[in-house]
């Protein structure tokens, strides 16, 4: 939960790119609500596509394409745990949401 001077780093930008931060102390909110699910969605894809990463490594993949593909999936992937570990550092994790 935040506090009133405290923001929460959302998982997602702006329309310019810029980071989208929350100003509420209400984590039931709709907006909270919403960026708890986005991050738990984000976290589970990077989960995925790690396994799916070692994977196409074991395999010794021969395919450029494939490892530049999986390259841009990872790079975004990082980008999201990242995002969600900053914002998850600046506020406390209520039990039940890690």
């Amino acid at each position: 939960m935040t506090t009133e001077d405290e923001l929460r780093l959302l998982p997602w930008v702006g329309p310019d790119g810029k980071p989208c931060y929350l100003s509420t102390g209400d984590q039931g909110g709709y907006v909270s609500r919403l960026a708890d699910h986005i991050e738990a969605y984000q976290l589970g894809m990077a989960s995925q596509l790690l396994e799916h990463a070692r994977q196409v490594l074991d395999e010794d993949p021969e395919d450029l394409e494939e490892l530049h593909l999986l390259a841009a999936q990872l790079t975004s992937a990082l980008r999201d745990v990242l995002r969600v570990a900053t914002s998850r550092g600046r506020r406390p994790v209520a039990p039940g949401h890690r």
